[in-house]
């Protein structure tokens, strides 16, 4: 890996500097809260430890394995769980072993299992606690952000990993993004590009059916997708904007349309996208539930080929899936398809190839990876272009006093003062968007940016979306 031309070197040093501005700046940290935390947290699994631990379960575990038990240790729970105690296994790992990763044993309906989880959650959101709290200093965290690490030409953080603070789970996004807040008359503004990932992708591919989901507003890949993955036609079109219906298209665009666009295929796809349906208990119009729905369309089970077969079960979720995927590539997406066709094709011929910023891709690669670097890397430095313009000049020229302290992937995060709010999500809009296509000829697609604001002095969980209207940005609610 490699920058090809003094354009691309440019990129990294620029953005190393940059970078290195917002780690001096820094986050403010909520230490009050965040020791209150740590404090509350410790006694929790205290709590629940002591409650688990005279319990059958943990008595089947003694009894085996004697003074060998080990509570940490996911292979003697297995084997409790699944040979002592009759639970069902779905199904093993590669090596033979029980699953007892947290999708599996939340199938598990026993008050052991329960536990057990949420005291692994909490474990997991004390890590993070205590990665902040080691790390800050008179008040702020200060965490490094690198550019010659990921061989995909993004970003990487650690001290703490900036880019890594939970958002998913809503109890641990909670509990850790909490302890990040704005400075005294600030707010903490993320501004992130919508879909850029898929709009760089498109500057590879060209495919016609893309540009037309991008530049259509009443076009939506991920809600078509979850249409045909879980056979859902509402009565309604506005069912789409529930909180049932943005569920279910969640599911389609995390569950089929990014792993699909970063290599994943049907059997991989059909076994989490049927698990998503029950643990995030997807319901359709009417409030039926998806599993029952496809049930009551003759798809009763997921159906993956047993070991050493290739095609899934008939009639199976799995066998869905599969026709849904060819369908998707070969109708659909046929442009894109033939693309990462020829782009690896090209790879094996060449041992190499140029990403649209610049930067040398050579040697051994995955397929997968062949496909995605160029994506992912040229998306990024979308994103790191522009955080180079705010940081190294604009916001000096502007004679500003916000400042840039984090970046995610395809995200810039401000501590900005509430007086310049305004400006600065419009320099940040322009920049990310207007400048950057005068700048880049190779994006030939519009680009468009989401907006997050806190309250004044608020906390980073506290975010919520603005949008512009007739040019002055406000809480989307207020705007509704």
């Amino acid at each position: 890996m490699m920058p090809y031309t003094p354009e691309a070197y440019q990129l990294l040093q620029d953005g190393a500097i940059a970078l290195a501005k917002a780690e001096h700046v820094g986050m403010r940290v909520d230490e009050r809260y965040l020791d209150s935390a740590l404090e509350s947290t410790a006694s929790e699994i205290k709590e629940a430890q002591a409650a688990i631990k005279e319990s059958r379960v943990t008595r089947k575990w003694r009894s085996r394995f004697r003074q060998k038990t080990n509570v940490n240790s996911a292979e003697q729970l297995g084997k409790v769980l699944f040979e002592d105690m009759g639970f069902d296994c779905p199904e093993k790992t590669e090596t033979g072993r029980y699953k007892t990763d947290e999708e599996t044993l939340a199938k598990i309906d026993h008050p052991f299992i329960k536990k057990y989880l949420r005291i692994k959650k909490i474990q997991k959101g004390r890590q993070f606690l205590k990665g902040i709290k080691e790390e800050t200093c008179e008040g702020l965290l200060h965490p490094v952000f690198n550019l010659h690490i990921p061989k995909t030409y993004r970003s990487s953080s650690d001290s703490p990993n900036f880019q890594n603070i939970p958002v998913r789970d809503e109890w641990m996004k909670k509990l850790v993004r909490k302890a990040i807040r704005a400075r005294k008359g600030r707010r903490l503004v993320e501004i992130d590009y919508a879909g850029i990932e898929v709009r760089g992708a498109y500057c590879y591919h060209r495919d016609p059916t893309m540009k037309k989901y991008l530049l259509d507003p009443s076009k939506d890949m991920h809600r078509d997708m979850a249409s045909d993955c879980f056979k859902i036609k509402p009565k309604d079109p506005a069912w789409w904007k529930t909180k049932d219906g943005k569920q279910v298209r969640y599911t389609g665009k995390n569950g089929f349309v990014f792993p699909e666009f970063y290599g994943s295929w049907w059997k991989e796809v059909s076994s989490n996208l049927w698990s998503m349906a029950e643990q995030l208990k997807l319901v359709v119009e009417g409030g039926e539930s998806v599993r029952e729905h496809l049930e009551s369309l003759g798809i009763k089970r997921l159906g993956l080929p047993k070991p050493g077969e290739r095609d899934p079960r008939s009639g199976s979720f799995a066998e869905h899936i599969k026709k849904v995927e060819r369908h998707f590539w070969e109708k659909r997406f046929p442009v894109y398809d033939q693309w990462r066709k020829d782009w690896y094709s090209e790879y094996l011929d060449k041992g190499w190839f140029l990403t649209k910023t610049g930067f040398i891709c050579q040697g051994f690669m995955a397929r997968n990876d062949v496909i995605n670097y160029p994506v992912q890397g040229s998306s990024f430095h979308c994103l790191l272009k522009a955080f180079i313009w705010l940081v190294n000049e604009e916001l000096r020229k502007a004679r500003m006093k916000a400042q840039v302290v984090g970046q995610i992937h395809d995200s810039i995060v401000g501590d900005v003062p509430d007086e310049e709010l305004q400006d600065y999500i419009e320099l940040c809009r322009e920049l990310m968007t207007n400048r950057l296509r005068e700048f880049w000829e190779w994006i030939i697609i519009p680009l468009e940016i989401e907006v997050e604001v806190t309250p004044v002095g608020g906390s980073w969980v506290e975010k919520e979306e603005w949008v512009s209207t007739k040019g002055v940005w406000q809480p989307k609610e207020k705007a509704a």
